[in-house]
């Protein structure tokens, strides 16, 4: 098995999302105007002092600046890279993490230029690159080597006069002379370059790249323009019965996405067209109708339940069918976005019919290492959640996820799609 499908299995997102990186970075076409490369943790109070460089980044109107960081904190405006005029207030370039988002501002005499934050999050202690590129055609946000969010506004150092404080984990001002927004964690490296790199120049800098797919999902939600969202599959999607009366697992996504990602997300829809006894061959059957119709711009597909209690679809046939499934997504209006996820597991000793699943999970794994598909892999993370035992309490008939198991695959739906933040009613939602 490939070193991705591996990593797969055991519930990683790094490798789930990312291919492996190493740290040779390769060189650009042009070397950047300034490069420090730090390894270096930051405990909130300690910082680095690049003034000595400022006069290699002041002036710039285009260009791009980069970080590779891994946070432990998930404190507000927290600086990367801050470039400032110390004696006056609110001037100066930041480039930064706010609450596990990224964030890009620029202010010069008490107006914000720009000042833009992802909603998706990157504050889970992994390491990280986020390259911001500026032009005249607008500043976009790449993160782990994808461009996540794209802004019309074009300010960079250039926009801010009198830059003469250059630092990595605080920025200057006159307000706060020791330093303000102060970085916690580890910073590897900042660069900036005195033009827009190529998205392949800036996977080349990234310690590890995102699938294509991956990035697109995260552009998606860091979009203002509406987006369709359908989840399909079986009964568990579907919700049917034994969610006794809460969410199943769509709707918490649902409120996670419609209501606490904010205006204008609440114009997403989430679409569920789960049918209770669904296998790989129904949902091909019926593609148009429970998929196409609704122009989705990301299918969610979790099948393998019934398929592995069906004669007539084996291992292999789960296989073609999965793949067409993919490609039948790819193929909608506007390059539709698969996203597939594995079932749970279930209780073998009262379904011995479904005694194989753990196989079909597997097959959907490599399915998605193959097609470069983002995974969400909920069979191996309850497993791994207990000790390699099948969780009965998130079960509602040793089959169908309970409350507690809709809400388990949830968090986990949401966290691999980075938008999980602890402090939001869906996330730290707990059922006694």
């Amino acid at each position: 098995m490939r070193r991705r499908s591996v990593l797969q299995a055991a519930g990683t997102l790094a490798a789930a999302l990312t291919t492996p990186f190493t740290w040779a970075f390769a060189a650009t076409a042009t070397p950047p105007v300034l490069d420090r490369r730090l390894d270096r943790s930051y405990d909130g109070r300690t910082y680095t002092d690049l003034s000595a460089g400022v006069g290699a980044v002041r002036g710039l109107t285009a260009g791009t600046v980069l970080a590779t960081f891994a946070t432990t904190s998930r404190n507000l405006s927290m600086t990367l890279l801050g470039a400032s005029d110390p004696t006056k207030p609110s001037i100066g370039l930041m480039v930064g993490v706010s609450g596990g988002r990224l964030q890009f501002s620029v202010r010069h005499g008490g107006v914000v230029k720009q000042n833009h934050l992802t909603r998706t999050m990157y504050d889970d202690g992994a390491l990280h690159t986020v390259a911001i590129t500026v032009s005249e055609a607008g500043c976009t946000f790449h993160a782990d080597g994808r461009p996540v969010l794209t802004v019309p506004q074009a300010s960079f150092f250039g926009a801010v006069p009198g830059l003469t404080a250059l630092n990595v984990a605080r920025t200057l001002d006159s307000e706060q002379p020791g330093g303000r927004w102060f970085y916690t964690g580890t910073i590897q490296r900042v660069a900036v370059w005195d033009r827009v790199l190529a998205q392949p120049e800036i996977a080349a800098q990234s310690v590890r790249v995102d699938l294509v797919d991956a990035g697109r999902l995260s552009m998606i939600l860091n979009s203002d323009r509406p987006a369709v969202w359908l989840t399909t599959g079986d009964s568990i999607t579907h919700g049917a019965l034994w969610t006794n009366g809460w969410r199943s697992y769509p709707e918490h996504f649902q409120e996670r996405v419609r209501w606490e990602l904010g205006r204008p997300k609440n114009s997403d829809f989430v679409i569920d067209t789960g049918v209770s006894g669904s296998t790989t061959n129904d949902l091909l059957a019926k593609f148009a109708d429970r998929v196409g119709a609704f122009r989705p711009r990301v299918v969610s597909i979790m099948l393998g339940t019934n398929d592995a209690a069906t004669a007539a679809i084996g291992p292999s046939v789960f296989r073609a069918n999965l793949r067409k499934l993919v490609t039948n997504v790819r193929a909608l209006p506007d390059g539709a976005i698969p996203l597939l996820q594995t079932p749970n597991p279930v209780d073998a000793g009262r379904w011995t019919d479904r005694a194989s699943l753990g196989d079909y999970a597997r097959i959907t794994r490599e399915v998605a290492a193959e097609l470069n598909v983002v995974l969400v892999d909920h069979h191996a993370h309850w497993l791994k959640s207990n000790g390699g035992a099948v969780p009965l309490s998130l079960l509602g008939d040793g089959l169908h996820p309970n409350e507690r198991g809709h809400l388990m695959m949830a968090k986990k739906m949401i966290k691999d799609l980075r938008i999980h933040d602890p402090a939001s009613r869906v996330c730290g939602l707990t059922i006694p």
